[in-house]
């Protein structure tokens, strides 16, 4: 079982439990409102493996549509050179 720090991250999906493989979150910031968009890498106890695109707020992933400024992408791309199974799913690539 893979571990995300120091514990093993859990979630809930729809397709059933998956555990954390690697996460990326982009700090942003909307006239005073503070958040984070997140993409993270999910894998099932089956193997497969899932890429969930949210948002959160003081630390808990929230559902609803994820926005990215032009800018916001170009943070993400730079983040994912430090995500390589994550990178690698997202381009098709070999992890």
């Amino acid at each position: 079982m893979r571990r995300y720090g120091r514990y093993v991250a859990k979630t809930a999906t729809p397709f059933g439990a998956a555990t954390l493989v690697e996460r990326v979150a982009l700090p942003q910031r909307a006239g005073d409102r503070r958040f984070s968009s997140v993409v993270e890498l999910l894998e099932t106890e089956r193997g497969e493996r899932l890429v969930r695109i949210a948002y959160s707020t003081d630390g808990v992933v929230r559902r609803g549509p994820v926005t990215l400024r032009a800018r916001d992408l170009d943070r993400l791309r730079d983040a994912l050179e430090k995500a390589p199974a994550l990178t690698a799913l997202l381009t098709g690539g070999a992890a």
